[in-house]
């Protein structure tokens, strides 16, 4: 994987053999475009590290601030008791307080070593899959506080087809190999194109987008995958991550995109009527498709 010196000496000699005429000022252009992309989701990931790290000091203060609560509570039940001065309403009332105390303390325990785990397992998949990324095998991002990996449909897919070519199956397979360590875990795999009108076999982009999502998730599931940890979804040309005003452009919008989901047993739960009068959700559905 690529470190901040690389960058640093990719950019230098970069200027040097621009300043030399060693290369053209097209190559240096698309050789510094590529840096500074790296470099920014270099700096995502390292924001994306530091939100985490605050999210668990503002867990580690709450659970201070509560055993120092339920430290009160436990002096004051003794003063209580050791006066006699208390009714035995007023000693039950304490202790409804404490034990209420007490259990929020163990929540918010758990809500730190949840967070803590999450970090390591990211740290974990980032490292195991950095070699695919210094290949150009794969592509990986950070999106809403989700890993997304991203592998080119050209590489995957024949022109305007659903099937996994052999070469396809051999480059999932490398991602695969290392996904299986995580597979508790949920994913979506979201298929994606480009802008240009299917023809064919295919009523659209969309159709097409859906369907080799789904090449994939069959894919997934032979390979060991548990069916119930995966969702497929297609979303045609709508969420480009580039132009399609150009050829390259058009190359990186048509892409698979596998998706760690969240957690769902980390998020609140909610008891009957919480719920009454919420509001209509909104998908914001991530993918490119690939036109023919």
């Amino acid at each position: 994987m690529r470190t901040p010196r690389h960058h640093a000496v990719l950019a230098s000699l970069l200027g040097v053999a621009l300043a030399t005429g060693c290369v053209k000022k097209s190559t240096y252009d698309a050789a510094l475009d590529e840096l500074s992309t790296t470099q920014g989701e270099l700096a995502a990931m390292r924001s994306q590290a530091e939100q985490k790290s605050e999210q668990i000091e503002e867990l580690e203060e709450q659970i201070e601030s509560t055993r120092q609560d339920l430290a009160r509570k436990q002096a004051q039940l003794r003063g209580l008791v050791e006066e006699g001065a208390a009714t035995e309403e007023e000693l039950d009332q304490l202790a409804a307080s404490m034990e209420a105390t007490q259990a929020e303390l163990e929540e918010l325990r758990r809500q730190r070593d949840a967070a803590e785990e999450r970090i390591a397992s990211y740290r974990e998949l980032r490292d195991k899959l950095a070699a695919l990324v210094d290949t150009g095998q794969l592509q990986v991002e950070f999106r809403d506080g989700q890993m997304v990996l991203q592998l080119p449909s050209a590489v995957l897919f024949p022109s305007g087809r659903a099937t996994l070519r052999r070469e396809g199956r051999e480059s999932l397979q490398d991602v695969l190999d290392i996904l299986l360590d995580f597979r508790d875990r949920q994913f979506m795999i979201a298929g994606h194109t480009d802008n240009v009108p299917i023809r064919g076999r295919f009523d659209d982009n969309w159709d097409l987008s859906t369907s080799r999502a789904t090449s994939v998730v069959n894919y997934m599931v032979n390979a060991g995958f548990d069916p119930d940890s995966l969702v497929a979804a297609g979303f045609g040309e709508y969420a480009p991550v580039a132009t399609n005003e150009t050829d390259e452009g058009r190359a990186e919008n048509r892409r698979i995109e596998i998706i760690l989901l969240p957690d769902l047993s980390d998020l609140p739960t909610f008891g009957d009527g919480e719920l009454a009068g919420g509001q209509d959700g909104e998908s914001d559905g991530e993918g490119d498709g690939d036109g023919a």
